[in-house]
């Protein structure tokens, strides 16, 4: 249904059960014969699907309209300044801002508290359909300090957010796309304060306060479907006025400034004690955008053209150079196996090629415990971004759903312990590896103790500047009590499950003596391979990367998760496809310790991420504090180790896969 059609209220609909009820759940079970290990995917894969059961009839899922009637109050919430250049938000209130009688601090899930959201209560109130011309909303009286203070986040750049409705506060910009059409575009927020007075009537190289704010509310209405109106629209201009006297004993009163301004307020560190009057001015205007739709402005991208033709051009080098890497593979395999079978039957030729290491390709990698290790954290990863990218682009974790995306990707990250586990033991267990425990807990404290630690170092930081990014110790007990309390356990559970499972035998035995590899030429140095591989897996997404990175640090709306999956897809075949060439090129050459190489090849896609991060800190960026790079840089650093284990458990588990269908394919003695 439609939002605005009465008969939404018949949700959330009832569904059948999906198990019979005239059979135990024990009996039928029993009854397929299922193992323990199906049995764990398959609860798991009922819970999930019951999670993305539509809870809602609205295109937005867990967010309800609110219908105000006539002159009804409508109140107005802040939430923290943000920065591109500092990275380092702050409460509203660390600013002499007017303040209501009581600041109250709304309730926020884990993924707001974490993104750095603080939303409190403010005192403006407005009321519904009501335009006020002026309203003076108080006066204040600044001393140097404040000044200063004020001075020195308007250098920064820091900009302001409100939310009313559950609508972020946004400046209106008009721009022109390629075909020459005039589009409206939000930017969430708008500036503290203006740097360059002259743009507005004032003097180059002072610092003016926007202490007068323009409110435009839009509202849709619908007599036949409900009563009221419903807001659709938020934006602010801002303005700095340098107010006249007037009379503060009137609460209607405001001072004539405020219709015809005479020049901007200035604020700056060499200023003595000054007041700075506040005030705003409201005007509804009824708007034919439905609430359903009234998001789409702020996700619209003001270079969607050049975002278009970027992800296109992406995805046909991609295709293109992997229907290359196949149709080499696939015609050179094809002409060995060939070979081989002449050869088999004649038994006039010596081994030669990928053949000839048949008895030590399946021989236990170096370190194995730590292989297996990266390889499961590295699924649980790959598992935790699959289900968060089908709930995004289900719509379950919209910007209305504010911290939604957040709190969605951590639980479920704790969630696929389960898989870290058993993939982690499976594959230990398969490198003939008998301390399964030391295994387990290497796989549930490596990676999440690593994120822990340089979190906590990060928060230290935010504490260090009184930033409203700081988690509390609350929240910080919060994640520790899911790493320890769900997920440590779920990666017990799942490495339970994989030493019960007996390992598959290799296709090849393996040779009591190891054979001794040829000397390799300089490309083909496994160095060489590995730093070389990891261009095409990163080539795959570094133009998606910069969307991401502009709305990580630079505070923009991303909700492009549709373009986002074919990007993630077309990663974990390249990364797979690459892993699997250069394993077969190192075959061919005798080399026959693949398992590292097939996990570093893709995995090395890392470090070009890391790389790329740098040259866009450099190049888009303006971050001059010591503690924003230091904050920008650790970021980058989990999100890079993230991806390199992401694209090496693929990279490995393809080329495990091809290792294992060549060797079955072939006749050795």
């Amino acid at each position: 249904h439609t939002l605005d059609e009465p008969n939404c209220s018949t949700y959330p609909p009832t569904y059948p059960s999906l198990l019979p009820t005239d059979l135990p759940i024990t009996n039928l079970f029993r009854s397929v014969n299922m193992s323990r290990a199906t049995l764990l995917v398959l609860c798991l894969s009922l819970v999930l699907i019951q999670l993305c059961t539509p809870a809602a009839a609205f295109y937005l899922p867990g967010v309800a309209p609110r219908d105000y009637i006539d002159g009804e109050p409508v109140y107005m919430k802040v939430n923290s300044l943000t920065s591109a250049e500092t990275q380092l938000p702050y409460k509203y209130y660390d600013l002499p801002f007017c303040r209501p009688p009581t600041i109250v601090d709304m309730v926020e899930n884990l993924g707001e508290i974490l993104s750095g959201d603080r939303i409190e209560n403010s005192p403006y109130v407005l009321n519904a359909g009501r335009n006020v011309e002026c309203k003076v909303l108080c006066a204040t009286t600044l001393s140097k300090k404040d000044l200063a203070l004020l001075s020195e986040r308007i250098d920064e750049e820091y900009r302001v957010h409100w939310i009313l409705d559950n609508l972020p506060a946004a400046t209106s910009n008009t721009l022109q796309d390629a075909d020459g059409k005039l589009k409206t575009v939000y930017e969430p927020g708008f500036q503290l304060g203006v740097k360059n007075g002259k743009e507005i009537g004032g003097e180059d190289g002072k610092f003016y306060i926007n202490n007068h704010a323009f409110i435009t509310i839009k509202y849709h209405t619908n007599e036949a479907n409900y009563d009221g109106l419903r807001i659709v629209g938020f934006e602010v201009s801002p303005d700095s006025i340098k107010h006249s006297d007037y009379d503060s004993s009137n609460p209607d009163a405001f001072p004539e400034t405020c219709i015809t301004s005479q020049g901007p307020q200035p604020v700056g560190p060499d200023q003595e004690e000054t007041t700075i009057v506040w005030t705003y001015r409201v005007h509804w205007q009824q708007s034919s955008v439905r609430w359903a739709s009234r998001w789409d402005v702020y996700l619209m991208m003001g270079d969607d053209q050049i975002h278009w033709f970027s992800i296109i051009n992406s995805l046909m080098i991609v295709l293109f150079l992997t229907g290359m890497i196949g149709m080499v593979l696939m015609r050179t395999l094809h002409q060995d196996f060939r070979r081989y079978e002449l050869e088999s039957q004649e038994d006039a030729q010596e081994e030669t090629g990928w053949k000839l290491v048949h008895g030590d390709v399946f021989r236990k990698p170096s370190h194995r415990m730590l292989l297996s290790v990266l390889v499961g954290t590295g699924v649980q990863l790959f598992c935790a971004t699959i289900i968060t990218m089908i709930f995004a682009v289900l719509g379950f974790l919209s910007p209305a759903n504010r911290g939604a995306l957040m709190t969605a990707a951590v639980v479920l990250f704790t969630l696929m312990g389960v898989f870290a586990g058993y993939f982690s033991a499976r594959c230990y267990k398969s490198f003939e590896g008998s301390e399964w425990k030391q295994n387990t807990l290497a796989t549930a404290f490596g990676f999440p103790g690593f994120c822990f630690v340089v979190f906590f170092f990060l928060n230290l930081l935010l504490l260090e500047k009184s930033s409203a990014g700081f988690v509390p110790l609350g929240t910080m007990l919060a994640l520790i009590s899911l790493w320890f309390g769900v997920s440590v356990p779920l990666t017990f559970v799942g490495s339970y499950f994989a030493y019960r499972k007996p390992v598959d035998p290799p296709p090849c035995r393996v040779n009591r003596i190891p054979r001794q590899e040829p000397p390799q030429v300089w490309y083909m140095r496994p160095v060489f391979t590995i730093l070389m591989g990891g261009i095409l897996p990163f080539g795959a997404v570094f133009i998606e990367l910069f969307f991401l990175f502009s709305s990580i640090f630079n505070d923009r709306f991303y909700y492009l998760f549709g373009f986002l999956s074919i990007v993630f897809v077309i990663l974990v075949i390249t990364a797979g496809e690459v892993s699997i060439l250069f394993c077969y090129f190192a075959l061919c050459s005798e080399t026959y310790r693949w398992h590292w190489p097939a996990f570093l090849t893709p995995a090395s896609s890392g470090i070009y991420m890391f790389l790329y991060g740098s040259f866009y800190f450099f190049t888009k960026l303006h971050i001059n504090s010591a503690v924003s790079v230091l904050l920008y840089f650790g970021y980058m650093l989990l999100l890079s180790c993230a991806f390199s284990l992401l694209t090496g458990a693929v990279g490995f588990y393809a080329c495990n896969w091809f290792v294992r269908k060549i060797y079955s394919s072939i006749k050795v003695d």
